[in-house]
């Protein structure tokens, strides 16, 4: 019996449901179905944090759960963990060189930034300058220069960094940032690429030379006399419209606001939420005019800017949102991660969605055998997906029109 003990504790883990089972069933018969649980019953918790796609060949993907990190390289099909140099790490975040897209870097919590030259497979330390003192640096996003990308800056627990060596070095960017040090992120404009937006625990700052120096752009965001301003609005992304890099739209744990003259002031959307935690923006390819915002309460989808939003959670077992990145090219096809339901993809333009397992499906024991598998070829061969069309649910909320 001690030895029947022990083979539970041990597969207690593996096997989450045994608790409940052992309850119904009895001991002996658990003992019986150690090896044959039903298909569901213990299925992982994936809690994404993040997704990146491959700028020119999309059907690579990767995602960063508070696990791992995984790589597809056909759409979804099949996932390769990425660990090399990255066993001891827990990763928060990835971006991809949109020039050299071998380049992979990762930012990390408490760990700094790991660059991978491959594509993933191994994962080296660039933390020379991101050190502040004792204090241990959480990345909460990594942005490049739009045409230099051996400029790289650094939204983190302890500021902005800026390295303009493709990560071997980092200097710290926070003049007249003198109230805030939190920094959960950053947008750099694609047309002038000297201006800055940086989210922050309060408000939103803008650099116009490079992150040199700073100024505080709160006009609408947090009011002028607000107690504790270093934590008055907790700003999670920032999206820059690139036809007109004067609109920038900012996501906070109070809302979506946005600013049509470049951050002299903002207004707020989408009122009819009330304090919405947005932890997610991205505009739909060529349209910049149709946006899908991830949300505390599920998937949005605005067709005029923000000014009216629906609501899209077809398919969607979890609305806990966390992550959003659209298909460079192809408006139908998005990827959704959430906080404890996994991957989804909707391949219609987020009407509907369908879950992604982040499974290894490549079987053996073999670790260089599966390595080899999933970064072999020339990646040139995009992977088929097929069409569908699901309606999904619509809730139409108005908010106040920007002027």
């Amino acid at each position: 019996m001690s030895d029947m003990r022990n083979h539970f504790t041990t597969n207690r883990e593996r096997h989450p449901c045994l608790s409940c089972m052992r309850a119904l069933l009895g001991q002996a018969v658990v003992a019986l179905m150690v090896l044959t649980v039903p298909a569901g019953c213990s299925q992982r918790v994936d809690r994404v944090v993040d997704v990146a796609v491959h700028p020119t060949k999309p059907y690579i993907v990767y995602v960063v759960t508070e696990e791992a990190v995984y790589k597809t390289r056909d759409g979804g099909q099949a996932w390769v963990r990425l660990s090399e140099g990255l066993s001891r790490v827990r990763v928060m975040n990835v971006a991809v060189d949109p020039q050299l897209s071998a380049n992979v870097f990762a930012g990390t919590l408490s760990d700094g930034v790991y660059k991978s030259p491959d594509g993933g497979r191994r994962w080296l330390p660039r933390n020379v300058g991101l050190q502040k003192g004792t204090i241990s640096t959480n990345v909460n996003q990594l942005v490049f220069h739009p045409t230099d990308t051996q400029t790289l800056y650094a939204a983190t627990t302890v500021g902005v960094f800026k390295s303009t060596d493709g990560g071997r070095s980092w200097h710290e960017r926070m003049r007249d940032m003198t109230e805030i040090n939190f920094i959960v992120a950053l947008a750099v404009d694609p047309v002038r690429p000297n201006i800055l937006y940086a989210g922050t625990s309060g408000g939103v700052y803008r650099s116009v030379d490079g992150a040199d120096s700073w100024t505080k752009i709160n006009h609408g965001l947090v009011p002028e006399d607000a107690t504790m301003a270093s934590m008055a609005l907790g700003v999670n992304t920032l999206l820059i419209d690139p036809n007109d890099p004067d609109i920038v739209y900012a996501g906070s744990t109070q809302g979506l606001f946005k600013t049509l003259n470049g951050g002299a002031s903002w207004a707020k959307m989408a009122t009819a939420f009330g304090q919405l935690y947005v932890s997610s923006l991205v505009f739909n390819p060529g349209n910049t005019q149709l946006l899908h915002m991830g949300t505390s309460r599920g998937m949005f989808e605005s067709q005029d800017g923000g000014r009216t939003w629906i609501a899209r959670n077809d398919g969607l077992n979890n609305i806990n949102i966390r992550a959003i990145a659209m298909h460079p090219t192809d408006s139908q096809v998005l990827y959704v991660g959430t906080n404890g339901g996994g991957l989804f993809q909707s391949q219609d333009g987020g009407h509907s969605y369908t879950h992604l397992p982040l499974v290894e499906k490549l079987s053996g024991s073999n670790r260089a055998a599966r390595k080899s598998a999933a970064f072999a070829g020339r990646e040139n061969s995009r992977s088929t997906i097929p069409s569908r069309k699901v309606q999904g649910s619509m809730e139409t909320l108005t908010n106040l029109k920007v002027s």
